[in-house]
């Protein structure tokens, strides 16, 4: 009688002959005949059972092993330029295997984000398990989704939780990677339409429970396609730094600098200095030093840290963490400027008149110390005559010289009359456990006008030295609005009482007395919002067009190069321009051709996080908001559309829908020049900037979607507007809230904020 095989010497024979893996493969392996064949096949039919193999067809293998051919995804270049590749077939429990893709000459060029079909050899290396050889191209690129996995009996279906998306996707047997029902996914489409009229997808991540309150963030990262791991290598070069000493640096650390930042503050990139001017020529003058971390000392161009900065482009900033451009090793300690810690800078050095007038300007490369890490708010109070122990000592001559040179450059800065947009900014206060336990607006102080001043000074100091360097640079270019957008802005004003000058060239003073005009009105709020939504968005260039908000000709970012590669381009700039260091800490030659690149890619980075971070903001909005549904909210409106009409409540700043339906029982006329919305039967008018009183009907933390239901306008009862059976807080199936709450704000007003983060 032939000898069967045991189960261990049956999975070591698997593992290593993965191409050879039929019942007829293993039989003749172990010389297994006859009826002892029957035997095999109940051996592996448990091994199956028992998890150990997968079946495929005919034949056995590992599930923690790659097939032998296999459809991978390419990323991009490491910092030694070697492509690795993921697999989208991945069945194993632990993480996926990692696989170097082998490149022949007759190969094509790829890239990242190609898609290949490839032939797997297994390896032994401490950095990945496979090599990758290519089979052949294929040539397209699907689109993402990211949703609820639901299972079925076979395979499962995916609902995104996108809003403004209806549809689910079902996913076939073989296309689950092993998700469980309920798991947030991210899938790719495999086709447009399968068996049931449905596109068809194929789970490629999975992301875990989506209730979690923690998953908020992590969810807007993998919609928008953020990277958050940092690889390997990059981990290693910034643990091996150390930190710069004073070797081919001034010596600043008598200067007593200051950071000053929100009391929650994760990195502090700057610092500043401000004391009368001794120089008899400049009565009444002020000098005021800023100093940013040095940045470019550590991050050399071409380094694993640089290519990775590169791709990240800027942080990105959730309430409940961080996603940094450089590792905290960098960020969080040898470039972030602690008190009493000698720290690398690049100090800058300005000379303001008596009306705040800059009129010179030097750069420094430094090692400072910083006498105090203090936040904006201890600041205020120490300036309004309350200081606390640790600002007592410094209010007499280090808080009152910077207060003095502030109030000097501010009002040089009224006379440029930038535009003076009053948004007030969200603040999202959360538990350990990452819930929800208040939302309210933070103050804007004089100390955030203080700090915000002098980094603009400084970012207008960069741009002008490198422009007079003849040195390559990115500027940040804010063009003025589209005559579309004014038009639109126009007809906004006009309907809520105010005007806006035509047929002239537009300046910010314009706008700034439509502002001004509204300010202290129940409009005021709504007109700034118009004002932000007809603004371009502002991006990188290696051309100079200026910068239309703020009102000048020459503008770069230099202030914050830990979170900002475009600032770290221009302290390279400055490294080269002043001869400082060695030529491998200035612009590379790839730094200069690539420049025009660099500009788009970072502009859509930073375009990238805004999304993530206003996504995040609504989801935990409606988190929030989940436990009040029923509740009645004082509002005003928003925005006004021909399915709906959009409220901004006062509690939280968060928008919601009223849709059309839900107005009353009548058929409404919307004039969109006029942005509003009239009953035909009633004549009722609802336009923009009426108070409203709404019950809230739905709110759903996956979506981030608020439905809304409307009781009084302008403190008058809307008979028949809402339906008696919603706004009760009754439980509704899933689909039902899911596919109401999707619908809410898909072209909302913009939750836009002008922070210093931005500028």
């Amino acid at each position: 009688m032939t000898e069967l095989p045991t189960k261990a010497q049956l999975l070591d024979w698997i593992a290593e002959n993965p191409t050879q893996t039929s019942k007829r493969d293993i039989a003749k392996a172990f010389g297994v005949k006859g009826a002892a064949r029957i035997d095999l096949k109940r051996l592996l039919k448990e091994l199956e059972a028992e998890g150990h193999l997968q079946k495929e067809r005919r034949h056995y293998r590992d599930p923690d092993k790659l097939p032998p051919v296999t459809v991978l995804n390419i990323l991009a270049p490491d910092a030694n330029g070697d492509l690795y590749a993921k697999p989208l077939e991945w069945h194993g429990e632990g993480p996926e295997p990692r696989v170097l893709f082998i490149a022949r000459e007759s190969d094509p060029a790829l890239g990242e984000g190609d898609r290949i079909l490839g032939r797997l050899t297994e390896v032994r290396t401490d950095d990945y398990q496979y090599e990758a050889r290519l089979i052949r191209r294929i040539g397209h690129n699907p689109h993402k989704i990211l949703g609820i996995y639901r299972k079925r009996t076979e395979g499962g279906r995916i609902t995104p939780i996108d809003k403004g998306s209806d549809r689910e996707w079902q996913v076939p047997a073989g296309a689950t990677h092993g998700a469980k029902d309920g798991e947030l996914v991210e899938a790719e489409q495999a086709s447009p339409r399968g068996k049931l009229g449905l596109p068809t997808a194929r789970i490629i991540e999975r992301l875990g429970d989506p209730s979690a309150p923690k998953a908020v963030s992590l969810i807007a990262i993998h919609q928008h396609g953020i990277p958050d791991d940092f690889p390997d290598r990059v981990i290693a070069e910034a643990d091996a730094m150390k930190p710069a000493g004073l070797s081919g640096r001034e010596d600043l650390r008598a200067l007593p600098f200051v950071t000053i930042d929100p009391a929650d503050a994760r990195d502090h990139d700057d610092a500043v200095h401000a004391h009368a001017d001794d120089d008899p020529k400049n009565s009444g003058g002020h000098v005021v030093w800023v100093a940013i971390a040095d940045v470019a000392h550590y991050v050399k161009p071409g380094s694993a840290l640089d290519t990775e900065a590169r791709l990240r482009g800027n942080s990105t900033y959730f309430p409940d963490r961080v996603v940094p451009m450089l590792p905290d090793r960098l960020s969080g300690d040898l470039c972030s400027l602690h008190e009493g810690v000698p720290r690398a800078c690049i100090a800058l050095r300005m000379r303001l008149n008596s009306h705040g007038e800059k009129i010179g300007h030097a750069f420094h490369r430094g090692l400072m110390r910083s006498a105090a890490s203090l936040d904006y708010e201890e600041v205020q109070q120490a300036l309004d005559g309350q200081p606390n122990d640790k600002c007592a000592p410094l209010l007499e001559d280090i808080l009152k010289p910077l207060q003095a040179a502030y109030q000097a450059a501010a009002g040089a800065r009224d006379r440029r009359e930038p535009l003076d947009l009053d948004i007030p900014e969200r603040r999202i206060v959360l538990s350990d456990k990452g819930e929800v336990t208040s939302v309210n607006f933070k103050e804007r102080l004089e100390t955030h006008r203080l700090i915000e001043e002098f980094m603009v000074l400084a970012n207008v100091c960069a741009s002008e030295t490198l422009a007079a360097k003849r040195t390559p640079l990115l500027y940040r270019v804010h063009e003025e609005p589209s005559p579309e957008k004014l038009d639109a802005l126009r007809e906004t004003a006009q309907a809520s009482g105010f005007t806006l000058a035509k047929g002239q060239v537009l300046h910010t003073r314009h706008l700034n007395k439509l502002l001004h005009d509204s300010a202290g009105s129940d409009l005021a709020e709504m007109i700034n919002m118009a004002t932000l939504r007809s603004m371009t968005q502002a991006y990188y260039s290696p051309e100079n067009f200026g910068h239309f908000g703020l009102a000048l000709k020459n503008y770069a970012h230099f202030t914050s190069p830990i979170r900002r590669y475009s600032d770290l381009i221009v302290h390279r700039g400055l490294i080269s321009a002043h001869g400082w260091g060695t030529k491998a800490e200035g612009l590379s030659p790839d730094d200069i051709d690539r420049l025009q690149a660099t500009a788009e890619h970072i502009s859509e980075t930073e375009r990238r996080s805004m999304m993530a971070e206003r996504d995040t903001t609504d989801r935990y909005l409606a988190a929030y908001l989940s436990e009040r549904v029923g509740s009645e909210f004082a509002g005003r409106i928003s925005g006004i559309a021909r399915f709906g009409v959009f409220v901004r409540l006062d509690e939280t700043g968060a928008d919601g829908l009223v849709p059309i339906r839900a107005l009353g029982n009548e058929f409404f006329h919307f004039d969109r020049e006029a942005q509003t919305l009239m009953g035909a039967d009633s004549g009722r008018v609802i336009g923009l900037g009426q108070r409203v009183l709404v019950r809230l009907a739905e709110a759903v933390p996956v979506t981030g979607g608020l439905m809304l239901d409307l009781l009084e306008i302008d403190g008058e009862q809307v008979s028949g507007a809402s339906s008696p059976r919603r706004g009760t807080g009754r439980p509704m199936k899933r689909k039902e809230a899911q596919s109401r709450a999707r619908a809410a704000k898909p072209k909302g007003p913009p939750r836009g904020k002008v922070t210093r983060k931005r500028r």
